[in-house]
């Protein structure tokens, strides 16, 4: 790949690394202020129409949108041009398919932030709205298991990546990462208890073929608060799924690219 292009790809990554902290950024402040309030923690369609009633929201989607299309494009060419060296082995191969479905998945959110910023987002859209649809099909309740099973598996992944440090290898080492170090652990094994959670209602949808079961992440959110100790799991998971968004500002801005960062970086993992 040409220098422009490596750049080029740079700022594609970083808009989409940005747009997805964001998000994040929004659930987990929401998240956290439920805590103190009676109201409910938001999943990311709430946060977003949140976001839209406030001065220049409707900006901020379209930002958000853009954003999540970028993702999707780096996602897509890291795993076609497999500019992260992760192999052509079976191994590798299964992770590079995993970017281009991740990518896919980023794209569609994309969509849906794009139809709410344009003000014809409906009040469907939810887990539970797709999740009927789904059932609805021929086959739906396995499909939907096989969603959540999928969904468990990319939770255990992010918590594990998170515990073991396996983030730490595609991470510039400075003063600023390494201080931050403790809290982007933080993040990714929240976020990766945040999916299981969603993981679960979705499977309990299906073996039930209740759509009504089914809940993202407001809703595994929520069920935290009437767990004992609630609050305070409600509140440590707002604050995990915040140190989550800085874990995407900080890949934003010091993710190493094999093939396309220049120089010997020392990583976190040095």
């Amino acid at each position: 790949m040409a220098d422009k292009s490596h750049e080029g790809l740079k700022w594609i990554m970083r808009a989409g690394y940005g747009a997805r902290g964001a998000i994040y950024l929004l659930i987990g402040v929401l998240a956290f202020l439920a805590v103190f309030t009676a109201g409910d923690a938001e999943g990311s369609k709430g946060a977003l129409e949140q976001l839209r009633a406030q001065p220049f929201g409707v900006w901020m989607l379209w930002a958000i949108a853009v954003g999540m299309w970028a993702y999707m494009i780096w996602r897509i060419i890291a795993g076609v041009v497999d500019v992260e060296d992760k192999g052509s082995d079976a191994k590798g191969i299964f992770a590079r398919i995993a970017q281009i479905v991740t990518g896919l998945i980023h794209g569609v959110i994309g969509v849906s932030v794009a139809t709410l910023a344009m003000g014809t987002g409906g009040s469907g859209g939810g887990a539970e709205d797709w999740t009927g649809r789904v059932l609805a099909m021929p086959a739906g309740r396995y499909l939907v298991g096989a969603a959540a099973l999928v969904l468990v598996g990319a939770g255990i992944y992010y918590a594990y990546k998170g515990w073991s440090g396996k983030y730490k290898a595609h991470l510039a080492r400075n003063e600023f990462t390494q201080d931050m170090d403790l809290v982007l652990k933080f993040g990714l094994v929240v976020y990766g208890a945040a999916l299981a959670l969603v993981a679960l209602s979705l499977l309990y949808a299906a073996i039930n073929a209740n759509p009504q079961q089914a809940g993202g992440l407001g809703q595994a959110l929520n069920s935290l608060r009437g767990m004992t100790y609630g609050q305070f799991l409600l509140g440590g998971a707002g604050l995990g799924l915040i140190a989550f968004a800085l874990y995407n500002f900080v890949e934003a801005v010091y993710r190493i690219i094999p093939k396309v960062t220049k120089g010997d970086i020392p990583t976190l993992a040095d």
